[in-house]
């Protein structure tokens, strides 16, 4: 173990029993560290490179997915006599611009009045019911969200705080607007430092219909914006579709409800951003129903159905034929690391690391990974700065980070490090250590490649 990373893990009160590490040179079998390599961890989110990396192969980096969309019925002077009827297939950038861009398409239809229902066709997934409190008490934390085949804007609503320092206000805006849902339009606005602001404020949702604020927020903090959770998920997509469609100036006499679309033709589909794209958002910002949505979308695309079911036995036939012997001790649950039951190894990763790095997606894969101090979650990061691309991982008990490290050389080098331990959270110094380690080139002496040399003698004139 290099000595700054056993001093930082001692520091860190963390026991060496707790580590799993391997460092590699890219593209060779050489190690340059292996600590428990082959003992299989609890990843947390590092298992998205397992699902990002695998669905980049399968599907393709231009992959996308397409949502239809049925006007079912005659329009006539801006009227829809009839349905407008709305097919999920598990497109996890449905957000709210593009929300608003399929109502937009539904109204250069020559729709204003929509006199029937919307219809939503949730049925390209099958999720068991699960509360969103479930996994760890905390129901209003927008990762805890579950995946759904018409997953809309992430089933979260987005507080923004604009301070108002005339007014002695704080004025709210939120986003997106929900039908049937009051917000304080204002919260009263506090002297001194911006601390802990969202404690300060303190949000109650326990009405899904009010959303009230009984605190202060602090002048001095700015524009702040608190991501949420909505707090009855199963009436989320009626009250946004309703909300959206109202604040365009539409019109509907029915309902939105779950249905089933029709088996003819649609009137026109809405495509998602290509996958590639949707791999650096879920990558880059660790998001976990984006991840699930990914793999849920892998069992649908390769066997007919989006079941977890079918997700897991398709990253398992994918990890076998494409890691061999390094995926024994592979358990996946959801694919976004979100879980209690996955499990790893050092030396697993790092194969898969590897295979990446031989395979056409790599520049796809790669530059979806957080660069330490620059972007995503290696933001705050003091390992060298952009030198690193790592996906990091944390859950209670659970720390880790794996990925490319560019050293002085100009090798790069494949990095894993995992910490399961319930002082997990206190790694990320040794983290840190580890990588600007590999960035000096493993503790070896090296030089870096000499430009090659022309063949042909050049006029000592010559620029």
């Amino acid at each position: 173990m290099p000595p700054e990373v056993s001093a930082a893990l001692d520091r860190a009160k963390l026991p060496r029993d707790a580590l799993v590490v391997v460092v590699q040179e890219a593209g060779s079998a050489r190690l340059r560290l292996a600590w428990q390599a082959e003992r299989a961890a609890n990843p947390a989110s590092l298992m998205k490179l397992l699902t990002t990396f695998s669905a980049l192969e399968l599907l393709g980096p231009a992959w996308s997915w397409s949502t239809p969309v049925w006007l079912q019925g005659t329009v006539k002077d801006g009227v829809l006599d009839g349905n407008l009827v709305i097919k999920g297939s598990g497109d996890p950038k449905l957000v709210q611009e593009r929300l608003w861009l399929l109502l937009r398409r539904v109204q250069q239809q020559g729709v204003r009045e929509i006199h029937g229902d919307i219809v939503l066709d949730r049925s390209a997934f099958v999720v068991p019911e699960q509360a969103a409190a479930d996994f760890d008490g905390e129901p209003l934390r927008p990762y805890n969200a579950r995946p759904d085949a018409l997953l809309l804007n992430y089933r979260s609503m987005v507080f923004t705080f604009m301070p108002d320092v005339a007014r002695g206000v704080a004025l709210v805006a939120t986003d997106p607007p929900m039908a049937g849902v009051r917000v304080d339009a204002s919260a009263p606005l506090a002297t001194g430092p911006c601390e802990d602001w969202r404690t300060a404020l303190r949000a109650d949702l326990s009405d899904p219909a009010s959303v009230h604020f009984t605190g202060t927020f602090a002048a001095a903090c700015g524009e702040k914006t608190w991501p949420l959770a909505y707090a009855d998920p199963r009436a989320y997509n009626e009250r946004v579709l309703a909300g959206l469609w109202q604040g365009m100036g539409g019109r509907l006499t029915g309902t939105v409800h779950d249905g089933v679309a029709p088996a003819t033709p649609p009137t026109f589909a809405l495509t998602s951003p290509a996958l590639a794209e949707v791999v650096r958002d879920i990558n880059k910002f660790s998001n976990n129903v984006m991840a699930q949505q990914l793999f849920l979308t892998l069992a649908l695309t390769q066997r007919g159905s989006g079941t977890p079911e079918g997700a897991r036995d398709v990253l398992h036939q994918w990890a076998e034929a494409r890691l061999g012997a390094d995926a024994t001790g592979l358990v996946i649950d959801n694919g976004s690391g979100l879980s209690r039951e996955g499990r790893v190894s050092a030396n697993g990763l790092a194969r898969l690391l590897q295979v990446a790095w031989a395979s056409p997606v790599m520049p796809e894969l790669m530059s979806s990974l957080p660069v330490s101090g620059i972007d995503g979650t290696l933001k705050r990061s003091r390992a060298t700065l952009g030198r690193a691309h790592l996906k990091t991982g944390s859950l209670r008990d659970v720390s880790g980070v794996a990925g490319y490290v560019l050293a002085n050389s100009g090798r790069r080098y494949v990095l894993v490090a995992i910490v399961n331990h319930a002082n997990a959270n206190a790694a990320r110094p040794a983290f840190d250590a580890l990588v600007q380690w590999a960035a000096n080139d493993a503790g070896i002496a090296v030089e870096a490649t000499p430009p090659a040399k022309s063949r042909h003698r050049t006029s000592p004139h010559s620029p």
